[in-house]
């Protein structure tokens, strides 16, 4: 398993790969990208403790317990 830190918007959040792929990393980096002005994901993305990375789906945590699931693929 990697632990990487990724920085969105002055934040820096842990992003645990389970798939061990380098790719699905630069997956996630540019589906954040392409979310980057979506004003209501970043909302939401101020709130994340932590992403896990599970196949083709990013999966947001949140401090609260709740779940966002983004497909990265």
């Amino acid at each position: 398993m990697q632990a990487i830190t990724i920085k969105f918007k002055d934040k820096l959040i842990p992003v645990m790969n389970f798939t061990h792929k380098r790719s699905h990393m630069e997956l996630l980096s540019s589906k954040l990208t392409e979310l980057e002005y979506n004003f209501e994901f970043r909302r939401k993305l101020k709130m994340i403790s932590m992403i896990e990375i599970i196949g083709d789906v990013a999966i947001f945590k949140y401090n609260d317990g709740t779940k966002l699931y983004l497909e990265v693929s």
